[in-house]
């Protein structure tokens, strides 16, 4: 099974950024642009056949309510692509204490729809992960067993606060949260490759993802530790639309890591950290 665990599927009237900003570099606009109907709603049969025809298996959609960097993707415009092929697509809940409160109530609503994880997004929400106003929200998914996907490394949208994305900050957080599962999302993307790594490889309960991260240079920017060591911590995604779920799937198969360890990137070590996968 090949899980796709960080995936954006924004309902373009939402979105504060342009679309070229939404789709960087790497990503496909002629293929994107036909998910989407005239009013900028993705359309989940198109989306459906999308991560199909990619070769992935479980998709993880994330929620993101952030008004200051890039706008809204809501978990009630995740739901109709849900709805459509709930076998493939999973959501990642979202809340942001500036706009929810109180953060555990915003979070249940969010899990009763369905959502498997918490995404917490210190950069483009413009608080810090180890602020107090999220603990309720840290507390609340120990108590239902839900992982915590936590934002790593800077962003380049406008009203970002890059400092927010430090994974130094989280190790607050898993000394209040011992029992918490935590995932640093793109893996301390940027300067902090080293602090994430060294999380996620001195405790059990933390991992990496790789979205936004080429695969090819993974042995680069974690060469202090050795990709081995970092493959069995590691998540796969692609921040898509950023990226091509397919063309990150051969580039993970050429690493020249062990079958075990690249069916553990691809899907086995998310289907451990998400147990609603």
């Amino acid at each position: 099974m090949i899980v796709d665990a960080h995936v954006h599927v924004a309902h373009l009237a939402r979105l504060k950024v342009s679309w070229d900003q939404w789709m960087g570099v790497a990503g496909d606009s002629a293929r994107w642009a036909a998910n989407y109907d005239a009013d900028g709603a993705p359309i989940p049969a198109e989306i459906s056949r999308y991560f199909a025809d990619e070769g992935v298996d479980r998709v993880l959609m994330f929620c993101e309510y952030s008004p200051k960097a890039t706008g809204w993707q809501t978990v009630e415009d995740l739901l109709p692509v849900v709805e459509h092929d709930p076998q493939r697509f999973r959501i990642v809940a979202n809340v942001n204490p500036h706009v929810h409160h109180p953060v555990a109530r915003e979070l249940d609503r969010q899990l009763d729809h369905g959502a498997v994880a918490l995404k917490i997004h210190p950069v483009h929400a413009g608080i810090a992960p180890n602020d107090r106003e999220l603990y309720p929200a840290y507390a609340r998914c120990v108590e239902r067993g839900i992982p915590v996907i936590v934002h790593t490394g800077p962003s380049f949208f406008p009203g970002a606060t890059s400092k927010h994305g430090d994974p130094v900050l989280v190790d607050d957080v898993l000394r209040d949260f011992p029992d918490l599962t935590v995932v640093l999302a793109h893996g301390g993307r940027g300067w902090s490759y080293d602090a994430a790594a060294s999380l996620a490889l001195t405790r059990e309960n933390v991992w990496l993802d790789l979205a936004g991260l080429p695969p090819k240079r993974l042995p680069t920017y974690y060469a202090s530790f050795g990709l081995d060591r970092i493959a069995a911590k590691a998540i796969f995604g692609t921040d898509s639309p950023a990226a091509s779920p397919a063309r990150n799937i051969a580039a993970i198969r050429d690493l020249g890591l062990s079958e075990a360890l690249t069916d553990a990137v691809l899907g086995g070590n998310a289907a451990k950290v998400f147990p609603r996968l």
